[in-house]
């Protein structure tokens, strides 16, 4: 196969690949804190030989995520909070403290803040974020949680310490390998409030339609590269 073929080939798996995350981010676009993802393309060119053609290809591994904010929704949750802003929650995660803007919480039976599958919210020390039970819980703009008027608490906000050291865990949570500093200002917290996806799903079913038109066209480059060397094989052979 030559050049061609394989930068082809290449393209085609790096467009099936950005097909799965456009078709992900489809269906999280009611995900409460999901971040759309897409793929970054790159090339690489290999020397084959002092006589032979440089060999090029394209590859399509760097996973892209998307930090825009997403539109709010207000639900009245005493437990829902909302960054507007930068930085994220912290939640103790499996294999350590992990990050996510989705700030669906409820009380544990210990009185602990978790989210939904029980991994407990922390606050700005890395510690677990207590709530007596059936007290009123109000929090202000800067993370202070109060109940019944008395501060028990606060919620911590974090960003990675080197921005391009975040990983991708799933949907709305991420692991940062270098650590996180804490956000000092420039974000607010609101009580009673969700963030939403940040995918537009208008926009990434156009790109789903663009992904689908390029990968038709390399198909078709394809076969037609097929049979131009079968009919070169053919006049050889005969």
């Amino acid at each position: 196969m030559d050049n061609a073929g394989y930068t082809t080939l290449t393209r085609q798996s790096g467009l099936l690949a950005e097909m799965q995350a456009v078709a992900n981010n489809i269906a999280n676009a009611s995900t409460t804190g999901y971040r759309r993802e897409g793929v970054i393309f790159s090339e690489f060119v290999a020397a084959l030989g002092a006589d032979d053609p440089s060999l090029s290809m394209a590859t399509a591994n760097v996973r892209d995520t998307r930090m825009e904010q997403g539109p709010l929704t207000q639900t009245g949750g005493s437990f829902d909070f909302a960054i507007e802003g930068d930085g994220f929650f912290m939640i103790e995660g499996p294999m350590g403290p992990m990050l996510t803007r989705a700030g669906s919480f409820t009380p544990n039976q210990a009185g602990e803040l978790v989210t939904p599958d029980g991994f407990r919210l922390l606050d700005g020390g890395a510690a677990p974020i207590f709530v007596p039970p059936d007290a009123q819980i109000a929090v202000a703009a800067d993370g202070t949680v109060s109940a019944d008027g008395d501060p028990v608490g606060g919620l911590g906000l974090f960003l990675p310490a080197d921005p391009n050291d975040i990983r991708h865990r799933d949907g709305v949570r991420f692991e940062v390998p270098g650590g996180t500093v804490p956000v000092i200002e420039g974000a607010v917290i609101l009580q009673g409030f969700l963030e939403n996806s940040n995918v537009d799903a208008v926009g990434e079913i156009a790109r789903m339609i663009e992904i689908q038109r390029a990968y038709e066209q390399g198909q078709a480059f394809l076969e037609r590269e097929d049979e131009r060397i079968r009919g070169v094989l053919r006049t050889l052979g005969g």
